[in-house]
């Protein structure tokens, strides 16, 4: 079977130039990003929100540079087509610009990425030109910056007044005069998201920041419905994985509480030849 072609940088590009919108979600794992990534999804992002959806903290400030990798690793290998993006998690970037370059080469190499993601715009200037001169794609992150909710006050929207929306803008094309390829717009007024995606060159990909955007990103978890406590208003559930896997879960412990699994159909009754499968508990 012929290789996938692989998203690239310039396939982004050319895909905003044309009009064609960019897909994005994340994925933690090989099963995930597999699966992913047969579907087509253009993107793959290996985020910080690892540390909500996967290690069950409250924010994302917990996540390190060695769970990035570990996960980065995971997901590269189960991708073929999709472009993957690893976070700089917090203060992985922000003590200086060597810290950043450093941490940004150890994901492309450890962590096998194709980009790296920060967030910031007109603060990290410096850093995003730093990245791209080693020769790293960075893509950068402006809004409603997780890595910023102790100085929000909370995960709340940005962009609403004046100020505000001038400097989010600022920061966009800051981000781009710097060198990002890409800049993801979170948790801003769709009119300020439209605004800023006209104005780049590069692609914008929102999350909660309406369809004027050239692309969308959602946290596969969310988008999957395996979390009914968590319902964002930006969320689009396509399925409701959540009571599929309770029901499935509920239905073995019902079979082998009631002896109806497993039957001879499940048991070895003569010596096989080979076993094909690699995933048998040891």
């Amino acid at each position: 079977m012929a290789r996938k072609k692989r998203v690239t940088v310039r396939t982004l590009q050319r895909m905003k130039a044309r009009g064609d919108k960019i897909t994005m979600l994340t994925a933690y794992d090989y099963t995930m990003a597999r699966l992913l990534d047969q579907a087509g999804v253009d993107c793959i992002l290996v985020g910080d929100s690892l540390g909500m959806v996967v290690q069950g903290h409250d924010d994302t400030l917990q996540v390190t540079m060695d769970h990035i990798v570990y996960h980065g690793a995971l997901v590269a290998r189960a991708i073929e087509r999709a472009h993957l993006v690893l976070d700089l998690p917090f203060m992985s970037y922000q003590v200086s610009v060597e810290q950043a370059v450093e941490n940004a080469g150890r994901l492309m190499k450890e962590g096998h990425g194709h980009a790296v993601k920060l967030e910031g715009g007109t603060e990290r200037i410096e850093v995003i030109e730093a990245i791209t001169r080693a020769q790293i794609p960075c893509l950068a992150h402006v809004g409603l910056t997780p890595q910023s909710v102790h100085v929000f006050g909370g995960y709340r929207t940005q962009g609403w007044g004046d100020e505000e929306a001038r400097r989010i803008k600022e920061g966009a094309i800051a981000a781009q005069q710097a060198g990002a390829y890409g800049i993801v717009l979170e948790g801003i007024p769709k009119a300020l998201a439209e605004e800023v995606t006209d104005t780049l060159a590069i692609p914008t990909i929102g999350i909660g920041a309406g369809d004027g955007c050239d692309g969308q990103v959602l946290v596969v978890n969310d988008m999957l419905g395996m979390d009914d406590e968590f319902q964002p208003r930006f969320v689009k559930r396509y399925a409701q994985l959540g009571d599929v896997i309770r029901d499935a879960a509920r239905g073995y412990i019902d079979e082998v509480r009631s002896g109806a699994f497993p039957s001879d159909e499940h048991a070895f009754l003569e010596r096989p030849r080979l076993i094909k499968s690699h995933k048998i508990c040891s």
